[in-house]
């Protein structure tokens, strides 16, 4: 998008300023369909960290996501916990990853998270 949905905006906007998780998106961007809950931009961060922490080979990292988010102005980015990108009958990973999507780069979104069943 060229300009920012103001409705996928005004949604992050709540989810920073609630701090809550609980808000499931489906979004489309760069021909990728991912779905799951959004979460405030610290939060994310923190998850990201502890999950490069007790990593062996990249707990070099961690520090990177530690610096607190900048708050000037509306939120850029949708950051996704408990995410997968939907990948034909699959989501990649089933057990959800944790994703950041930059909003000018959402061409598609609905509100809610989809999943597959083979029955």
């Amino acid at each position: 998008m060229s300009k920012p949905d103001e409705l996928i905006v005004d949604i992050a906007a709540l989810v920073e300023t609630g701090q809550s998780n609980q808000m499931s998106l489906t979004v489309v961007t760069g021909g990728a369909v991912i779905t799951g809950r959004l979460a405030p931009e610290a939060l994310w961060r923190q998850r990201v960290s502890d999950v490069l922490t007790d990593s062996a080979d990249l707990g070099e990292f961690s520090a990177v996501f530690d610096t607190p988010p900048k708050k000037d102005g509306p939120p850029t980015h949708l950051h996704f916990h408990v995410a997968r990108i939907l990948q034909g009958t699959v989501g990649i990973p089933e057990t959800g990853g944790m994703y950041r999507v930059a909003i000018e780069d959402v061409s598609a979104w609905t509100v809610g998270d989809f999943s597959y069943s083979d029955h």
